[in-house]
């Protein structure tokens, strides 16, 4: 559908550019020195449908070039934060392979039952067990 739209939109802009090629044929002279314009030496001379197509292209180079830089900010923003996400990726893998696996230097305690150890471990002063 792609190729179809494509062929859709370039072939007659194709057909446009050939029949404004043939129509401008005639030969015209472009001056680079404006103070100076009847020295020759400054100057070209090339058909009309030449420039035209020449200062079209440099002129989508050049809104493409601003347009490039305009966005840098964009792109830059865009680069932080995928760096960002990244980085959460990686504390987020971390996180989950600590969950999944204790640590082996922690011993396993048992939950103390009101704030207090089990009976069993309790004495009072004279070693008797409470």
């Amino acid at each position: 559908m792609y190729k179809f739209f494509m062929a859709l939109v370039l072939v007659p802009l194709g057909l446009i550019l050939i029949v404004f090629a043939v129509a401008n044929r005639h030969l015209v002279t472009v001056a680079f020195d404006p103070l100076n314009v009847g020295d020759t030496s400054g100057s070209v001379t090339l058909p009309l449908f030449a420039l035209v197509i020449a200062v079209a292209i440099v002129g989508v180079l050049a809104g493409g070039i601003a347009t490039w830089i305009r966005q840098r900010h964009w792109r830059r923003a865009a680069r932080r934060h995928q760096a960002d996400a990244l980085e959460a990726r990686a504390q987020l893998a971390d996180l989950r392979a600590s969950i999944a696996t204790p640590a082996p230097s922690e011993p396993q305690q048992l939950p103390k039952l009101l704030g207090r150890a089990s009976a069993a471990s309790e004495r009072d002063k004279a070693g008797a067990t409470l």
